[in-house]
């Protein structure tokens, strides 16, 4: 059992062993393997083909075990290291802490959103970006979209989607306009603004956190950390409200075999939803 922090709570011992286990993994050529697992995952609605990671109901129970999954990786290099979660709804400005020099490092310069702070900049020569959306190999950030301004969810926005009484529903994709899942995942029609936390937050940060490789920018990692802490709040706000389809999608579903029910594997691990409904026994937050 070990313990999941927020990241201002971290103390700069703490802060210091989190990066540079990142920065090992990076070393050891383990961390691009996370990065082509979730570009690999990342289906959209129009793409073909089983959709594990995202616009399904299986988007919180797939990151729940990928960032498991890292945080393990993680260990196997320091076993005091837990991933950290950041609340965005508090720490939500260019000067909260996560972005200080001795962590994350700062938002990209203007001319190329090239982030040049930090442990994860450039010009350090640990970390190159070998998978993404541009061929350049370093970090990028957009903080807050100046060209199209974008703000990062407020407390109002994420208390709305705890209110949502079912976890999800039909046609159990990103147009559906009910149920936690999308509220949290945030896909809505609408632009900029539009977009709601989990999304919105990718939106903000910009950069290499736009897109299927976002995993480029360590801040994914705390992002979806605090991500699954909202999950468990709002499993202990609405006990009775579980994890659907319960069951495999009827013949002549469009969405069968593209969204995955209770009891069907996720991808690539063989591993059901129903198993990682309750993390209690692996961690905590703190």
């Amino acid at each position: 059992m070990h313990t999941r922090k927020n990241q201002r709570n971290l103390t700069s011992a703490e802060k210091r062993r989190f990066v540079s286990a990142v920065l090992e993994l990076k070393r050891r050529g383990e961390y691009e393997d996370f990065v082509g697992l979730h570009t690999q995952y990342y289906v959209a609605d129009g793409e073909g083909g089983r959709r594990a990671g995202h616009m399904a109901p299986s988007f919180l129970p797939w990151h729940r075990q990928f960032l498991l999954d890292f945080e393990r990786a993680l260990q196997r290099v320091d076993r005091a290291v837990t991933v950290p979660y950041w609340d965005w709804t508090t720490d939500n400005s260019p000067a909260s802490s996560l972005w200080a020099e001795d962590f994350l490092g700062g938002n990209g310069r203007s001319s190329d959103q090239q982030v040049m702070t930090g442990p994860f900049a450039y010009q350090t020569g640990n970390w190159t970006i070998e998978s993404g959306v541009t061929e350049d190999g370093y970090l990028t950030r957009n903080f807050g979209r100046p060209s199209s301004p974008v703000r990062l969810p407020s407390k109002a926005e994420l208390a709305a989607a705890m209110r949502e009484k079912v976890y999800d529903a039909a046609p159990w994709d990103s147009t559906v306009t009910v149920g936690f899942r999308n509220r949290i995942e945030g896909w809505t029609t609408g632009r900029g603004e539009g977009w709601r936390n989990h999304n919105r937050v990718h939106r903000w940060v910009g950069g290499h956190m736009l897109g299927a490789a976002s995993p480029n920018d360590p801040v994914f990692w705390l992002h979806h950390a605090f991500i699954d802490l909202i999950w468990d709040r709002w499993q202990r706000k609405h006990p009775k409200a579980g994890y659907v389809p319960r069951n495999k999608l009827r013949a002549g579903d469009p969405q069968r075999g593209r969204a995955i029910s209770l009891r069907e594997p996720m991808p690539p691990w063989n591993v059901k939803p129903s198993q990682v409904l309750d993390h209690r026994k692996l961690y905590r937050y703190a």
